[in-house]
């Protein structure tokens, strides 16, 4: 098989962590029989150091070629950056946000695995965190709170802000139909997040849920308020395989859900379309201050670039050699410097990536 694989190396610690991911990612090919075709592509800051702005046509047309991209990092110290000077639209960021938009990414997968050898750093009580969870949050992208129409008036001498939270039926029948596929893949279990007591909009996702589950007769469905649900995801996190939630709930739940794995710099995450194709990239930024020093740590991009094999190209097998490849490297007590704990040794980006792909 050929994977076109669109690699956005992007800044800061970006190039150091895409590198050793591709490093693993040949080592997979080159077991299992694939042939890799990488497709460089400039966006943020790296795309403004050569064109002046963050995400020009001729990227969007190379991501848009690719069968999957696979970023790095976007972004720099907005103290001390020159990229930070320009207005707003012009910043690294903005280009993330353009090309998200350009290729219609609607759905984030956000994972959140708490393995054994790191259950140390789980902020949880010790019988929680003994049990280990492994979930994974499905969020709406591009509707809800954060699309909807606003507006900041003054009526009657007082400033007032509304804030429009609009969904329609087939942006949750989409983002439900990819849950459930993704469920498949997973444990069979979605619990649906909403406010449905008190949301006309909640009720409307959840009867759209109900009907999308009716396909899916494999799959076991539950629902769960998002008060119930941030409670939970600290008191029973085990309890979870799929979460899925519309756009302003799963912003809130995912960050709960990273902080309890007790490391960011462990997390992969996912941006999906309505079609096989999706943006992969860690969850944590592109930490300007570590940049070429080689400590930065590489796992969340090859966790992200395992589920790019899972998800985009159905390579389930290829995804598990590369997600047991970072448990072996884990028992084996090798550590970057952002997850170091006493007994273990510490190792550079550029030597986890050969520890990774060593045992492939």
């Amino acid at each position: 098989m050929v994977l076109h694989i669109g690699c956005i190396p992007g800044d800061g610690i970006g190039p150091e962590i895409v590198r050793e991911t591709r490093k693993v990612l040949d080592r997979v090919a080159a077991k299992y029989g694939h042939e890799i075709e990488y497709s460089e592509i400039l966006l943020g800051g790296a795309s403004i150091d050569v064109h002046g702005i963050p995400l020009t046509q001729e990227a969007i047309e190379a991501a848009k070629g690719s069968d999957a991209v696979l970023m790095g990092s976007i972004g720099g110290d907005a103290a001390t950056s020159p990229w930070y000077q320009l207005p707003p639209d012009k910043r690294p960021e903005a280009g993330l946000l353009a090309i998200r938009k350009a290729l219609g990414l609607f759905a984030n997968l956000r994972p959140a695995l708490l393995y054994q050898e790191l259950a140390g750093a789980c902020p949880l009580k010790e019988e929680i965190s003994r049990a280990g969870f492994d979930m994974l949050i499905m969020r709406e992208l591009t509707g809800g709170l954060y699309f909807g129409e606003r507006r900041t008036t003054v009526e009657n001498g007082m400033r007032t802000a509304v804030d429009t939270l609009t969904y329609n039926e087939e942006e949750i029948r989409r983002i439900a139909v990819k849950a459930f596929d993704i469920a498949r893949k997973r444990r069979n279990r979605v619990t649906s997040v909403d406010k449905a007591n008190v949301l006309d909009s909640s009720r409307l996702w959840r009867d759209v849920v109900n009907h999308v589950a009716k396909e899916y007769p494999d799959v076991e469905l539950s629902h769960m308020l998002v008060d119930n649900c941030a409670m939970q995801l600290v008191k029973d996190p085990a309890q979870f395989d799929v979460i899925l939630t519309e756009n302003m709930f799963g912003d809130i739940l995912s960050d709960e859900a990273s902080m309890v794995t007790g490391s960011i710099g462990m997390l992969a995450s996912a941006s999906l379309n309505d079609t096989k194709f999706g943006l992969y990239e860690p969850s944590h930024g592109s930490a300007p201050d570590i940049a070429g020093k080689d400590i930065a740590n590489p796992i969340a991009t090859v966790l992200s670039a395992s589920m790019m094999l899972r998800y985009s190209f159905d390579l389930d097998r290829e995804a598990d050699a590369m997600e047991s490849a970072v448990q072996q490297v884990l028992k084996d007590g090798y550590r970057t410097g952002d997850i170091m704990s006493a007994g273990c040794r510490q190792v550079g980006c550029t030597e986890m990536g050969d520890l990774l792909a060593e045992r492939i």
